[in-house]
């Protein structure tokens, strides 16, 4: 099942085993249970702290649980963790086994003190990148408080299950038989969310926060990067943001991040943060901002929370979000059949008819990815032509599964009030009126900056856009902005960080032109 490099490495990973852990099957004579017990074997042959047994009574099969033996196990993983869902599953094995967790020994306790029982169903699909953070979250908590259980399902092997019960966009998490999110969600968040009290004693903490020389708001890549310039000045320095690594979470493939040939969107964010975390910055991690107080000598930044935060200078770095059509059906249908990740949720629609709303790069990609997997694709673009690249458009037009519809005007999502059942669109040409039926619709028509809290603070361009000059200055002295969030051209990771730290230079050069106090 896994070849020698893989096996080598989880050797050396096992050997951190401090505690003996017991992997409990339950098969069913399928060609995924085969790969299942091969898995398995593998594993236990690379450690003696590790035994399988194959007489477990789960109801879902194939499936294994993780434990320590003479113990209840608390993690399950009803499918084959391979792909993106392969270092949740060595994780799983190294936190059971006793080793360590890489988390804020605060947020241990927190997690520790949880009162309830709280039995977790996480879905999958084994291409999504958002997945893993929920399962490796849900799995940390389950190893930690002995009331909590974490069950990672992959969607596709579990098709009937998942159509039962409407599961049509991943990850989807159920706690105890209601649903419980949908998304990429943090263990800081998910937590929160269990926690009640605690939104009020973190406001309290975060009020009593000194006033900031420069204060990021957006922990994506401009705001990583103003938040590094800005603390090898030696100068103190925050991060607040709604989750670390912004849009960048959602992003698959990079491969125009110079001198990296290639990465993934979350193995990025993750090493954005560590690299902040070493400067000793403050960062203030799931906390949305809602408003813009300026003053002649401090800003202060308002919190959901209740919280206030002042600084000195501020950086506007809240990225960007999804653009949705805004029509009737769309919200209704959201997470029941519109999606907006094809590689997360394309998988869930194995068979079906799909379409695609956009006809730039990312549409034609999401045609092509997901026309492998589905049964028919139906692209959807507002335009007489299409806006991706020539090669994108050759190898969609070769592809026998795909319809294109050119000069199409979205007018509606219809739906049988559980999930999707067709798309309506205009024809700009004729003005008449089409309705495709479908199980689908993945929306890829570009995106939005997050600045919706900022108007009638700054001035913002018609876009939405906070106005920015040459050196990333809004229209307020000591508040400047950078990243996909602002008017600078062509929304690039690369861009952004660069502006991040301009941003963050100008800044610093405000605060030393600026009279002391």
């Amino acid at each position: 099942m896994l070849d020698a490099t893989i096996k080598a490495q989880l050797a050396a990973y096992l050997e951190k085993l401090q505690q003996p852990i017991e992997l409990v099957a339950s098969p069913d004579g399928s060609d995924a249970a085969r790969q299942m017990s091969e898995l398995l074997a593998d594993i236990a042959a690379l450690s003696p702290k590790v035994s399988v047994r194959e007489d477990g009574s789960d109801a879902r099969r194939p499936s294994f649980s993780v434990g320590r033996p003479g113990e209840m196990p608390r993690i399950r993983f009803a499918g084959l963790p391979m792909g993106h869902e392969f270092t949740s599953l060595i994780l799983a094995l190294l936190q059971t086994g006793g080793h360590p967790p890489k988390v804020d020994a605060a947020l241990i306790e927190q997690i520790k003190s949880l009162r309830g029982k709280f039995h977790f169903e996480t879905f999958i699909s084994l291409s999504c990148h958002n997945c893993p953070d929920v399962v490796q979250a849900l799995n940390l908590m389950a190893v930690l408080n002995p009331n909590i259980e974490s069950v990672m399902i992959d969607g596709a092997l579990h098709q009937e299950e998942v159509n039962a019960r409407g599961i049509m966009a991943v990850p989807a998490v159920v706690l105890n038989g209601e649903p419980f999110g949908q998304g990429r969600m943090s263990i800081e968040e998910i937590v929160a969310r269990l926690d009640t009290g605690a939104a009020a004693h973190d406001a309290e903490k975060l009020n009593a926060k000194e006033t900031f020389d420069v204060l990021v708001v957006g922990g994506g890549p401009a705001g990583a990067a103003a938040a590094i310039y800005a603390a090898r000045k030696g100068i103190r320095t925050g991060v607040v943001a709604e989750r670390f690594g912004g849009q960048v979470l959602d992003t698959l493939a990079i491969e125009n991040f110079i001198s990296v040939q290639h990465t993934e969107g979350p193995q990025l964010a993750m090493a954005l943060e560590q690299h902040v975390r070493e400067y000793g910055v403050d960062i203030m991690n799931v906390q949305r901002v809602e408003a813009l107080i300026p003053g002649d000598k401090t800003h202060e930044v308002k919190l959901a929370s209740g919280a206030t935060l002042k600084a000195k200078t501020v950086i506007l770095a809240t990225g960007a979000r999804w653009r949705e059509m805004n029509v009737p059906g769309e919200k209704e249908y959201k997470a029941k059949g519109v999606c907006f990740c094809p590689h997360c949720d394309g998988p869930l629609f194995k068979g079906k008819r799909v379409a695609v709303v956009g006809g730039g790069n990312s549409g034609v990609e999401a045609a092509i990815d997901l026309a492998g997997i589905v049964a028919h694709v139906t692209l959807l673009e507002f335009n007489d032509t299409l806006r991706a690249d020539a090669v994108l458009q050759d190898k969609l037009n070769s592809l026998p599964n795909v319809t294109v519809i050119r000069s199409a005007l979205t007018t509606e999502v219809t739906g049988d009030g559980h999930k999707v059942n067709g798309i309506v669109y205009t024809d700009r040409t004729t003005n008449e009126s089409h309705r495709v039926e479908l199980e689908g619709i993945f929306v890829q028509i570009g995106l939005l900056p997050n600045t919706d809290w900022l108007k009638g603070t700054l001035n913002l361009s018609r876009h939405g856009e906070i106005e920015i000059d040459a050196r990333c200055q809004t229209s307020l002295p000591g508040v400047f902005a950078a990243g996909d969030a602002t008017t600078v051209p062509f929304k690039q990771i690369i861009i952004a960080m660069g502006e991040g730290a301009k941003a963050s230079l100008s800044a610093f050069d405000h605060l030393i032109r600026s009279p002391a106090p």
